[in-house]
């Protein structure tokens, strides 16, 4: 019941049922793009170290 009340704009205390799928949907994406943020820059650590832009075995402390 209080979930229509929501969604009718009857009440302000809660996300209507529009708003949950569309949170729901933007967190879906949100853990996509960092996964494949961090699959680029692991492929850019790779690709660097292959090519011989950086030196291998750390920072040589």
């Amino acid at each position: 019941m209080e979930q229509a009340v929501c969604d009718e704009g009857l009440s302000r205390d809660g996300l209507t049922t529009a708003e949950r799928k569309e949170v729901r949907e933007l967190k879906r994406e949100l853990r996509r793009v960092k996964l494949e943020r961090d699959i680029l820059v692991k492929a850019t650590a790779w690709f660097a170290r292959e090519s011989g832009s950086i030196p291998r075995g750390g920072s040589g402390s």
